[in-house]
């Protein structure tokens, strides 16, 4: 008995062979076994009662025994079965979910507890008196039919309240494979309206994805020695992957990201008809549909969108994009039948797609959020790869990272709705929109994801019907839909040489003007901090100096020292410390005015480190031995930077009473323990060549203080930063250094690159070989996007993308 409990428990494993449907039929099967021998032969009149998930028959390691001991009211002994079948497992530290009940009991409990009820939707017989056990079971799902008026709606509030507290299956670094959207209680909840006979009960599909999900969760269990842990943990993938027979873990989490958008998408179609039923049963008994006619072939039937009784799906292949318009235009669900129809019927598109084809799609497209839920659904039946064979590629594709909020295919159908909201703001919208649905293509393809994607486009927009031009046009997009995005943030929007390279990359004002509002349209669809004021407005002055410099009007760039830098740098104090709010919210200016002297921007990027403020943009000036440097900086939690407290610390520093390298170090080392999503790699670095300027990028594993290592180590090497531009990316930073010799030139010899590149990746823990200024391998965002013309500027190969949080992205200060 102890061994078969330390099983159930999760703390024995004699079967570490068994997985999926095998190990959980062992697991009933021996949850059954201990229960029958506690519950032994107590006579007639009462029976032990699986319920709930181990009614359903699947138990993991460690999962709660659902129980209801059942009686007939006449026992007096009740009391005495009980505790002898429920005392034994406590002791073996078995979690029970148990009740003692007459059937009235139990179905006056479950009228009450939603919980409940559906247990005794899934009532299984394990002991006693079998004819109890049926009778409740009978009498459990006849009472939960004839209330379902009531109860569906409390059920499909939990199924809502759920998904917002606990996110989705498929958009989750770590989901919850039974709580949250797209997981196990989902199915349960289709089952539910099965057994209320108001829908179907749950297609192969969805009972194949719930497989999935309960493998994983499976061996999720088994791997924490049987403790409530149902969250699939980035560290327990391999493992995980591995038991289940995945490739690896990233084939796992497309197949529980794939899972978890076929049953939310099944809980979302089945509840609206269902819904649909249920409230036009009580406005409008026995009154038939009215039939509204949308488009050819396509009509409005009871508030769902179905096919016209003249439609033949056979020999009308737009018809498929006639209903999607159709139901985003109007906001009806695509009716379950037209479908299915459509789905088995509909022939392959021609090519190239005839000009109302390619209509319809824009016109789907430009409804914006309603495209969407429109797209699942032919994504769910397969109609999408069939109109797109490109698709399957990105199809439940993880991107593995908090930076992405969606898989690569939902990101692709989000920016086209973010899309939507500008096609008023440029000449061409449909290929906006087009591009917008589309720039991320090749990301399910092996290579560079910008380089695929081009390939792909090549192979699309022909076959869409587009002509050459507007097929170079979509190119121009997909090539450069991350230049304004990591030029603004990367470089110094007002160098000339920045402004110059943006303006020779787009080439035109037409493709400036696309992947301008692209570029918005690809942060607002990645995560709720990738678009952000700040970003915006650097994008936008980028914009318009680029397109100035196009239209051959002067480019609207501030001067090397205005009317307000000047008369900073006359102040007369020593030591001059401003803190000025910026107009994005959380960003200030930080202003330091001293006597000029070599390593001053390490000593005033120390001192902001100390103070808990993220370097955005720092810059340098001086005039007549005083020196300016301003900084802009993100506060965490919303506090304002004290004034006194830095102007303090930089008086200390100068001073020499502080040690900012054993301060930050000392800071280092309290963090060191928590919990990261993956290990960064080592530090990189990349020359790039900008006229008299050199542009040191360097891309390194996110510590306190690495702006102050990076340009203490200038500092000492005699170099002069003009400009420290900071993105941080999740794990990584990204910082760019103006440099310039003390000479006033560029960096260009390839033996002082080299003594440069070892100092600083010395400086910052990594390797300072030979390879060490080639460009980073293996990030998402390719460093040949950026602005720049030297041999360090290369093209890297495209992996995992790194974690980033947009709202730490570099910027420029305003001057």
């Amino acid at each position: 008995m102890k061994d078969r409990l330390d099983i159930l428990r999760g703390r024995h494993d004699p079967l570490p062979t068994a997985t999926g449907a095998a190990l959980r039929r062992q697991l009933t099967d021996l949850a059954d076994e201990v229960l029958l021998e506690l519950f032994g032969d107590p006579g007639p009149g009462v029976a032990l009662v699986a319920v709930g998930g181990y009614g359903r028959a699947q138990p993991a390691f460690g999962s709660d025994l659902d129980l209801v001991l059942l009686h007939d009211g006449a026992r007096r002994d009740i009391t005495a079965l009980a505790d002898a079948i429920w005392y034994p497992l406590w002791d073996a530290g078995i979690g029970l979910d148990h009740s003692v009940r007459t059937i009235d009991e139990a179905n006056a409990v479950a009228d009450e507890d939603l919980k409940a009820a559906l247990g005794l939707l899934d009532a299984r017989h394990i002991a006693g008196d079998e004819n109890l056990s049926k009778d409740l079971a009978r009498r459990a799902r006849s009472r939960w039919r004839t209330r379902a008026p009531k109860r569906l709606p409390e059920l499909a509030a939990a199924v809502a309240e759920r998904a917002a507290r606990l996110g989705e299956v498929a958009f989750l670094l770590e989901p919850d494979l039974k709580e949250s959207r797209g997981g196990l209680r989902d199915v349960d909840a289709l089952h539910a309206l099965a057994a209320a006979w108001v829908a179907e009960v749950p297609s192969e599909r969805v009972l194949a994805a719930a497989e999935v999900l309960l493998d994983a969760r499976g061996e999720i269990r088994r791997l924490s020695a049987g403790r409530a842990q149902d969250r699939l943990l980035l560290q327990d993938g391999t493992a995980v992957a591995e038991a289940l027979g995945y490739a690896d873990s990233m084939a796992l989490a497309h197949a529980v990201a794939d899972a978890g958008r076929t049953i939310s998408w099944a809980w979302d179609a089945t509840w609206y008809r269902t819904f649909a039923g249920l409230r036009s049963t009580s406005r409008w008994p026995g009154r038939r549909p009215v039939r509204r006619p949308l488009d050819e072939g396509v009509i409005d039937q009871g508030g769902e969108i179905q096919l016209a009784l003249d439609a033949e799906p056979t020999k009308d292949p737009i018809l498929v994009l006639r209903v999607a318009a159709a139901a985003a235009r109007t906001g009806l669900p695509l009716g379950r039948y037209a479908v299915d129809r459509l789905a088995r019927e509909a022939p392959p598109m021609p090519a190239p797609w005839p000009p109302a084809a390619l209509d319809a799609l824009v016109a789907l497209l430009a409804t914006g959020d309603a495209a969407v839920g429109v797209l699942e659904s032919l994504d769910q039946v397969g109609l999408l790869v069939r109109l797109l064979p490109e698709w399957a590629a990105v199809r439940s594709r993880p991107q593995r990272n908090p930076y992405h909020r969606f898989t690569v295919d939902r990101h692709l159908m989000e920016a086209a709705a973010r899309a939507a909201a500008f096609t008023r703001d440029v000449d061409r919208p449909d290929l906006l929109l087009l591009g917008a649905l589309l720039h991320d293509i090749g990301k399910g393809f092996p290579g560079d994801h910008t380089d695929t994607g081009i390939e792909q486009v090549r192979r699309i927009g022909p076959r869409l019907g587009l002509p050459d031009e507007d097929v170079e046009v979509l190119v121009a997009m997909v090539r450069h839909h991350l230049l304004l995005g990591e030029t603004a943030t990367r470089r110094d929007i007002d160098d000339m040489a920045t402004i110059r390279a943006v303006a020779t990359a787009a080439g035109s004002d037409r493709i400036l003007s696309l992947l301008h509002r692209l570029t918005e349209a690809d942060s607002r669809a990645t995560g709720p901090t990738a678009w952000n004021a700040w970003k915006a407005r650097l994008i936008g002055d980028l914009v318009a100096r680029a397109r100035a410099l196009l239209d051959g009007e002067r480019v609207p760039c501030p001067p090397r020292l205005d009317d307000r830098q000047r008369a900073l740098l006359a102040l007369p104090d020593e030591h001059v410390v401003q803190v000025n709010p910026l107009p994005d919210e959380g960003m200030f200016e930080i202003v330091v005015v001293t006597a000029d002297q070599v390593g001053l921007l390490a000593v005033t990027a120390g001192v902001l480190a100390l103070n808990r403020l993220d370097i955005r943009r720092a810059s340098a000036r001086s005039q007549d031995g005083r020196a300016l440097l301003q900084a802009a900086v993100a506060a965490p939690h919303g506090r304002t930077p004290e004034r006194a407290k830095l102007l303090a610390d930089l008086r200390a520093v100068l001073a020499g009473t502080v040690d900012i390298a054993e301060r930050l170090a000392a800071r280092e080392r309290d963090y060191a323990g928590v919990k990261q999503w993956t290990t960064p790699g080592p530090p990189q670095v990349l020359f790039d060549d900008l006229g008299t300027t050199t542009v040191l990028e360097v891309r390194a594993p996110d510590r306190a203080g690495v702006l102050f290592r990076i340009v203490r180590e200038l500092s000492g090497l005699r170099l002069d930063v003009a400009t420290a531009i900071v993105a941080t990316l999740g794990l990584d930073v990204v910082d760019a250094f103006y440099l310039r010799e003390a000479d006033g030139g560029p960096v260009a010899d390839e033996a002082r690159r080299a003594e440069i590149a070892h100092a600083v990746l010395t400086a910052l823990g990594g390797r300072a070989d030979s390879d060490a200024t080639a460009a980073p391998a293996g990030t998402s965002e390719p460093a040949g996007n950026l602005p720049g013309t030297g041999s360090g500027a290369t093209t890297p190969a495209t992996g995992v993308e790194p974690r980033a949080d947009p709202s730490s992205e570099a910027s420029a200060i305003p001057a």
